[in-house]
């Protein structure tokens, strides 16, 4: 349902002299750099299928978001939503995707939420009935019946990203883009705008393409992710495979009585070493996880023992900052 091939983007940027009069010059003789966005990507998303863009602030996953929902036009590549050019912003094309964006509001502030859907109704073309089934379903789902006549200015963030919501599906779309959904939200509206998104995905099956700084939504939302670094692609794939790519080690955490006594003990072994206020904390290779507790459970007194993947988020985190490479 989106297919991008070789999709680029640049942007001719303006570069300041520094001081008063490199400004005034500057405003004759204009310099220039050629900044790239996006350098060259390809991917497809399947009907259903809820995909996580993520990436370090800068490294281009608006500038994807805002290309395949046609606001911009790229530079290089071609790209195929539901079988148009999204760029050329076909009403048929339009009717079939829906865009959030958590920085960006789409609503108009002095009308009430109901009097902004009815606009909706008026823009898209939907039939009452249809309209009336989708309105009654994402209002009772997102439980925002009693917020429908006040004044989108006079709710709150959470519940003005749960009006944004049911604004970008009112017409039931085919593709879904979502732009930090969760940004800025408490823990209580994350958790229900994350619980909503599965229930609707897993009932209507659009293509979705969501983006977020926060790795819970990314954990809870997303079988396959895509890491964007600096305008490239360095991981598109199953969330589930990155521990096993990106991360060569195990934690081990082992907690004693006597923890002193236990990191003295550890302090020759050949890993890292991480101390704790119970214990220790061991950096071992997965592949070697039995034959370390086996050589060095016989010479400590422990009381517990843990085996933990390393968090996610901080693998994550890694490969964005610092383009870390499969071990």
């Amino acid at each position: 349902m989106i297919e991008a091939v070789n999709l680029g983007k640049s942007f001719k940027i303006h570069k300041k002299d520094p001081g008063f009069w490199g400004s005034v010059k500057s405003l004759f003789f204009r310099k220039w750099e050629l900044k790239e966005a996006l350098k060259t990507v390809s991917f497809k998303i399947n009907e259903g299928e809820l995909v996580g863009l993520v990436g370090a602030n800068g490294a281009g996953k608006t500038t994807i978001v805002k290309l395949l929902a046609g606001i911009i036009h790229p530079s290089t590549g071609t790209a195929s939503v539901l079988g148009f050019k999204p760029w050329e912003r076909k009403n048929e094309f339009r009717k079939q995707i829906g865009l959030l964006m958590g920085q960006k509001a789409q609503l108009w502030w002095d009308l009430t939420g109901a009097d902004c859907f009815l606009l909706l109704r008026e823009i898209y073309q939907l039939d009452s009935k249809l309209y009336k089934d989708n309105l009654s379903e994402l209002v009772e789902t997102l439980n925002v019946s009693s917020l429908l006549d006040i004044q989108i200015r006079r709710l709150s963030l959470g519940e003005r990203m749960k009006m944004e919501l049911i604004a970008s599906l009112l017409h039931r779309p085919k593709v879904l883009f979502l732009d930090e959904p969760t940004l800025g939200l408490d823990l209580t509206a994350q958790r229900a705008i994350r619980k909503f998104l599965l229930d609707y995905v897993a009932k209507y099956k659009p293509a979705v393409l969501l983006t977020s700084h926060y790795m819970q939504d990314i954990e809870e939302l997303c079988d396959r992710i895509i890491i964007i670094r600096e305008g490239s692609f360095v991981y598109d794939g199953p969330l589930s495979a990155v521990l096993s790519t990106y991360a060569p080690d195990k934690l081990i955490s082992l907690t004693s009585k006597d923890p002193s006594s236990l990191q003295q003990k550890l302090s020759a072994c050949a890993y890292k070493l991480d101390s704790t206020e119970t214990g220790a904390k061991i950096h071992v290779p997965r592949t070697q996880v039995n034959s370390f507790l086996a050589s060095v459970l016989p010479q400590i007194d422990v009381d517990d023992i843990t085996i933990e993947e390393e968090e996610i988020g901080s693998i994550i985190e890694s490969i964005m900052t610092k383009g870390l490479h499969a071990a």
